[in-house]
């Protein structure tokens, strides 16, 4: 499987990435330099660890359970919500059961007046 998806052609994001075993899965739906879209599948306990970003990032939850912390607050997902982790704002990602996730991050663009 490409680590990009074929533009043209049409998908089904939950069989675009497997699970691995004690691992976290990633590939690129689009990639630019105002922001990106990624697609996950974290094994049952995998995550990503506390961390910030400049921009706001748009967690959806294709299939599975998680669990995304944003500044210390705990909030339980399954397949079908989403969440937005708003900019500088600590937070984190943890399988609470294997899941796949698409994460959309912008990022703010600075106009020349």
């Amino acid at each position: 499987m490409s680590n990009e998806f074929q533009k043209a052609s049409k998908f089904r994001f939950t069989s675009e990435v497997d699970y691995s075993e004690g691992g976290i899965v990633s590939k690129n739906v689009l990639k630019q330099a105002n922001g990106n879209i990624s697609l996950f599948a974290f094994d049952k306990g995998e995550g990503l660890s506390t961390h910030t970003a400049p921009f706001d990032a748009m967690v959806q939850v294709l299939e599975g359970k998680a669990r995304v912390v944003i500044d210390g607050k705990s909030h339980d997902l399954e397949a079908g919500e989403t969440i937005i982790m708003p900019a500088n704002l600590p937070h984190s990602v943890e399988a609470t059961e294997q899941f796949k996730m698409l994460l959309t991050m912008i990022k703010e663009i600075f106009k020349i007046p």
